[in-house]
């Protein structure tokens, strides 16, 4: 697939998820680090929001299913404090995963 293709399909999921409309702004490169260990490492889409009540961007990448599957999923992160860049987001969606881990 495209990097346009893959634009445009996670653009589309923002859009979808969040009920609004999301405008492609940049690509930005990601490595989180923890312990000195890289835990995450990838881009982080960000868009421009517009109709939506509280967020005026938001943050998306993808990945496969966690299970070994080749299903594609989304990961978007609205940019409402103290999500305020992509590395945030990308923190924010890690600190959610663990907690969902210990439930």
């Amino acid at each position: 697939m495209s990097k346009q293709d893959y634009i445009a399909r996670i653009q589309i999921a923002v859009s979808q998820l969040h009920d609004c409309t999301a405008i492609w702004r940049e690509t930005v490169p990601v490595c989180e680090m923890f312990h000195g260990r890289a835990i995450w490492s990838g881009e982080v889409e960000v868009f421009d929001l517009t109709g939506h009540a509280k967020a005026k961007q938001a943050y998306a990448w993808s990945h496969l299913d966690a299970d070994g599957g080749e299903r594609t999923q989304f990961v978007t992160i609205l940019g409402i404090p103290p999500v305020d860049s992509p590395q945030t987001a990308v923190r924010a969606a890690i600190i959610h995963q663990v907690r969902e881990g210990q439930k």
